[in-house]
């Protein structure tokens, strides 16, 4: 008559290969080599990032600054004194200058990071920004970064209107919407052509004549 087996032998061979409960269990850590960033990928990303900014961009972003630098001269005009005491006016007069200062400094840095991202646009895709100059519509887009610094120089809390840096900056800003201006209006004397978004280079007439 044959003994009969353990009932612990089975189980003995299941456990074979497995570490000894005295030994602590064994982690393996995967790593995905594909997903490691190294300064040279990062470097072509810069690389690659910042011809697409620039082919993308272009002077309709300035919408941006024009939004704000008027904020800012809508604030400095609401903050003189005056004899009218509504209560936006009153509102204002409590809060600090450093508020208002710091409106200021927001609208220079952002229409100011705009201005250099244009300018390295001009040097390296002018031909973009040439088309833009020559597009019925797109051509109108450029008096936004003039009008721009237009309303930020009159809403300066540094330099007063009759000062020699505010005459000198007011003829730099003015020169290129009056350039403008002759191709917009040569432009629809020679062809005819009107479109919508002429509003533009009338607000940079009355923003430079009011300056």
């Amino acid at each position: 008559m044959d003994r009969a087996q353990p009932p612990y032998l089975p189980l003995m061979e299941d456990n074979k290969g497995l570490s000894s409960p005295s030994q602590p269990p064994r982690i393996e850590l995967v790593v995905d080599v594909s997903m490691i960033v190294t300064s040279c990928d990062q470097q072509g990303i810069i690389e690659r990032l910042i011809p697409s900014i620039l082919t993308r961009f272009h002077a309709g972003y300035f919408r941006i600054s024009l939004s704000l630098c008027s904020q800012a001269l809508l604030w400095k005009t609401l903050g003189e004194p005056s004899y009218d005491t509504h209560a936006i006016r009153r509102f204002l007069h409590v809060l600090p200058f450093a508020a208002f200062v710091l409106l200021w400094s927001l609208a220079l840095f952002i229409l100011s990071s705009l201005s250099l991202i244009y300018i390295l646009r001009c040097l390296f895709h002018f031909e973009k920004v040439k088309a833009e100059f020559l597009h019925d519509v797109g051509v109108n887009y450029l008096f936004a970064p003039w009008i721009s610094w237009l309303l930020l120089l009159q809403s300066s809390p540094f330099n007063g209107p009759k000062t020699l840096y505010y005459t000198l900056l007011w003829g730099v800003f003015i020169v290129p919407i009056v350039v403008l201006d002759v191709k917009i209006y040569g432009q629809w004397f020679i062809k005819g052509r009107a479109n919508p978004a002429c509003q533009l280079s009338v607000i940079g007439n009355l923003v430079g004549a009011w300056v």
